[in-house]
């Protein structure tokens, strides 16, 4: 767990970090078990998820995990980056843009870092536009980029 979360209250603050880094998340081990959960909640299992013999001999030399799953990590690793404070409710918006660059092998770590891209007011709070880039520890490309929205309700 990360000691410092950065916690912004209301509005003003949420626009204040416009542009601006809001930290880097602890490393979170990728494990073959969770990727096999992902795999068993949609429905998706492709081998090269599931089959760890069958990925041995990809290039890519054993199992990945979804990139659904790199993803839908975001919330969790951020919980000890950033907190939001002062609004009713915060609901997912959508994506702008994801990209899955390079493939995020099981059995690695990784790490998420957040910037906060725009803060744009809505009828009853805002929305903020927040770029994930999630990386591998030890690779040189990032394993997911993605531009998330979320509207904050006061």
């Amino acid at each position: 767990m990360i000691a410092d979360v950065l916690t912004l209250s209301g509005v003003e603050q949420v626009k204040e970090q416009v542009g601006q880094e809001l930290g880097v998340s602890e490393w979170l081990e990728i494990s073959q078990e969770r990727v096999d959960q992902f795999a068993d909640a949609t429905g998706d299992h492709q081998f090269i998820h599931v089959d760890v013999e069958k990925a041995k001999q990809t290039p890519f030399g054993g199992t990945i995990a979804h990139g659904f799953l790199t993803l839908a990590l975001y919330p969790g690793l951020m919980a000890d980056v950033v907190s939001y404070e002062g609004f009713a409710f915060a609901l997912n918006y959508g994506l702008n843009r994801v990209r899955f660059p390079a493939p995020m092998p099981t059995g690695k770590r990784v790490r998420a870092q957040a910037r906060l891209m725009a803060a744009e007011d809505i009828n009853g709070g805002i929305q903020v536009t927040t770029e994930y880039t999630f990386e591998c520890e030890g690779a040189e490309k990032p394993v997911c980029v993605a531009e998330a929205l979320v509207r904050f309700y006061t």
